[in-house]
């Protein structure tokens, strides 16, 4: 461009968000092009760095599509403008990745194979037809390659494939939806399918995925390498598969992901909301939980005693092609119960090998675990219930900046980390419970990757009070200040952070265990407080746990402990069934342990309160999973039941006894009402004392605005009716939606309090002060 008027101007454009490895500079070139701008687009360590050169209207207009034009994959953070002296240049062209101080740029996260590739991967004309791991710069792999930023291949686990020529044209054309598509390759040059037996050792044929596929439909179990690590694979609609696949992974009655070829299938076997196929058709691919059919034809031992379903679309051009024969293959993750999902083709043939009956692997690696998320749609907004593949490592942002960056060690249960950088708050993949030492290496390896590929160096770190946990005892050794959150308050702190609320907010924080400052296990608490404070204004009066955690794995306790809390000493004539279920000589043992305290915590978890009602009407006398009992309390309600026990719990500051709830609850069984009458009306009193007890700590602290978090929450029913009664009293109702609600999202809840709160525990705020404080 000549330099002929004094109305050409420059100006530089610093782009920070999601805008590598999406198709961004391609995107710039184009439209600079087409505003007939010069200049340079390349990719730093910030983002991306565009100077264009012409008129002001030229500018402004590139500039406006900058913001409404970019591609579907890419999210703009930030965009910041510098006036520059014009120079002499012609055209615009894409200059090489600049990498020269630490990273602030984003990662992008995993997302489903394209329409485009779908349409070249079942061409018989296209070279890449039927090849397994086609991609461009709008589909396939980016967390779980990556090493390092900026987002280049060589920075990718892609490194070791040299393009071939064909590849390396399109890489290199900014004209082509493949320029510098880091996972791009074909058949030729790019990763491979191979397959091994059982043994490990190697099957020699042409076509593995044709193998894999004929021996699933013999009623084989396979180990899928997949995107974020290995599924286990079985024919959904094969009963015994199924069941042989429980037996050997160790899951008896935890319900099984199933993945549909397509939403026709998901339709014949699912109640589906215009919403809820949205978010199945995302690009994240979530599993979404659905509501079943009447007539679904799936083994009821896919998710027994269940009325819902998790389903996910196939979303990797392996899946579309392991898919193409079957309606629906169950694809659980790679792993015994509660060990992290394997990801290395080593691992996978050591610790699968004795419940894979085949492996179907490739040679591309996988440098991060990233199990799959889970979703649902409840009141209208999309909710995840575990935030992994497809949302990692996308951030959540702060309403304001944090002064140093702060690692957050989540919690004991459904662990995830959290990293902050300024105000941008990163989560980690889906880590899992912290009771075995796989899970912990996978949480002290989760923490180090993190850390090196956002380059963030923590400052300090945020951990659970609870001395036990094992993220707890590993922040203690680690060289930094360590805070100390009371788990309670990082849920209402979580759903604060989350909704970007500062003012102090009155919290119904329900889960199972945490946990409390008196060292009991809390769950069922009425909280007010904010980032800096909380006071407990009610809970759930505490009920003895016999056995401690032996009482969660066998609820049967927790229902005896319940009945003899309300009763006194049991009738002898009281036919429940509980008490017809279990050896008369447990259930005089454990009432021996409750009459003398011995080995008898004491809880005011809601959840537990769940658990031990699902017991009394011998729903679940022993859990193979975490909930269990709660979930098939849910699951047999009766939606229509609008009754409730309004008496049932009083109600006011302080415990909040639940004894006349069970009694009339154990009568009206006794007198026929049915379970599903009876599961309605139990989950309806609760809503309505909970309910009584935010209006009341409203009175008190003149604050409307109820936080909701906790895992009884993940019960869409109760969430529903709690969420309605609230709105209808007049209440400012916030509750989770992109973090999880159960212990999931707890880091986020941790990294507030240490950012903003300068809380310490052992000050921690009594009323009176409380409320001189922040009200």
């Amino acid at each position: 461009m000549i330099l002929e008027t004094a109305r050409v101007k420059r100006r530089r454009f610093l782009i920070n968000g999601i805008v590598q490895g999406v198709g961004f500079r391609p995107f710039i070139y184009r439209i600079a092009l087409e505003c007939k701008l010069s200049g340079s687009v390349c990719n730093n360590s910030d983002g991306v760095r565009i100077d264009v050169q012409g008129t002001e209207e030229q500018l402004a207009q590139f500039e406006g599509r900058v913001r409404t034009e970019s591609p579907p994959l890419s999210k703009i953070v930030s965009l910041k403008t510098i006036d520059l002296s014009p120079v002499r240049e012609d055209g615009f062209h894409i200059d090489l990745t600049e990498n020269n101080h630490r990273a602030k740029t984003f990662i992008p996260p995993d997302v489903c194979v394209c329409d485009d590739c779908l349409a070249e991967l079942n061409d018989p004309s296209n070279r890449r037809f039927h090849y397994p791991f086609i991609n461009c710069t709008n589909c396939g792999p980016r967390f779980t390659i990556i090493r390092d930023i900026p987002y280049d291949r060589p920075a990718t686990s892609m490194a070791v494939f040299p393009l071939c020529p064909r590849c390396a044209k399109e890489y290199n054309d900014p004209g082509d939806r493949r320029f510098h598509a880091q996972p791009n390759a074909c058949p030729e040059c790019g990763p491979r399918l191979f397959l091994h037996n059982a043994d490990g050792s190697a099957v020699a044929c042409d076509d593995p995925l044709s193998v894999a596929i004929a021996r699933i439909r013999d009623g084989q179990i396979g180990a899928i390498r997949g995107l974020g690590g290995f599924h286990l694979a079985v024919d959904a609609f094969n009963r015994g598969a199924v069941c042989e696949l429980r037996r050997r992974k160790g899951r008896p009655g935890k319900p099984l992901a199933v993945m549909a070829r397509d939403m026709d299938v998901i339709k014949e076997l699912c109640r589906v909301s215009d919403a809820e196929q949205k978010l199945l058709q995302s690009p994240a691919r979530p599993i979404v939980l659905l509501n079943k059919k009447e007539n679904c034809n799936l083994p009821e031992e896919i998710a027994p005693g269940n009325n819902t379903l998790g389903v996910m679309l196939p979303y990797t051009p392996l899946h579309f092609m392991l898919l193409a024969p079957f309606d629906a293959l169950v694809m659980t993750s790679g792993n015994y119960s509660d060990e992290p999902i394997a990801i290395k083709n080593d691992d996978a043939l050591t610790r699968l090998k004795d419940i894979a009956d085949f492996f179907l692997l490739h040679n591309r690696e996988i440098l991060h675990r990233c199990d799959d998320a889970i979703a649902r749609v409840v009141l209208g907004r999309t909710r995840l219930i575990r935030r992994s593949r497809g949302y990692v490592p996308e951030p959540v942002f702060l309403h304001k900046k944090s002064a140093v960056n702060i690692l957050a060690c989540g919690a004991e249960l459904k662990n995830t980390i959290m990293l902050t950088r300024g105000n941008e708050a990163f989560f980690s993949p889906h880590i899992g419970n912290l009771d075995n030492p796989a899970a912990l290496a996978f949480f002290e390896e989760s923490i180090t990757h993190l850390s090196d590929v956002l380059q963030i160096k923590p400052q300090s770190i945020v951990c659970d009070m609870h001395p036990e946990y094992l993220s707890t005892k590993w922040a203690k050794k680690q060289n930094l200040p360590v805070l100390e959150v009371q788990h309670h308050h990082a849920h209402l702190a979580g759903v604060m952070a989350e909704n970007h609320v500062m003012e102090p907010t009155i919290g119904l924080i329900l889960d199972g265990t945490g946990y409390g400052t008196d060292g009991t296990i809390w769950g069922g608490e009425v909280l007010v407080g904010d980032f800096k404070g909380f006071e407990r204004f009610a809970w759930l009066r505490p009920v003895a746990m016999p056995g401690g955690e032996m009482a969660v794995k066998q609820p049967w306790r927790l229902g005896l402990a319940y009945l003899m809390q309300a009763f006194g000493e049991i009738p002898e004539n009281m036919a429940i069934p509980l008490l017809s279920s279990i050896k008369k000589s447990e259930l005089e043992i454990v009432q021996t342990m409750i009459r003398q305290n011995i080995n008898c915590p004491l809880t005011s978890g809601c959840g537990r309160l769940f658990d031990a009602v699902s017991a009394i009407f011998g729903l679940c006398l022993h859990a193979s999973f975490e909930a269990e009992a709660a979930i098939r309390l849910e699951m047999i309600l009766d939606e229509k039941e609008n009754g409730s026990y309004c008496d049932g719990i009083e109600t006011g500051q302080g415990p909040l006894a639940t004894d006349a709830l069970i009694r009339q609850l154990v009568k009206d069984y006794c007198d026929g009402i049915a379970l599903p009458v009876l599961s309605a009306r139990f989950h309806n009193t609760l809503a309505d004392v909970f309910c009584s007890a935010a209006k009341m700590a409203r009175e008190k602290y003149a604050i409307n605005r109820v936080g909701l978090s906790g895992g009884v929450y993940q019960n869409k029913y109760f969430f529903e009716r709690i969420t309605g009664l609230l709105k209808k009293e007049g209440f400012d109702v916030i509750s989770h939606a992109s973090v999880p609600t159960n212990d999931g999202g707890l880091a986020l809840g941790q990294t507030a309090i240490a950012a903003f709160g300068n809380f310490r525990l052992e000050d921690e705020i009594s009323g009176d002060a409380f409320r001189k404080q922040n009200i």
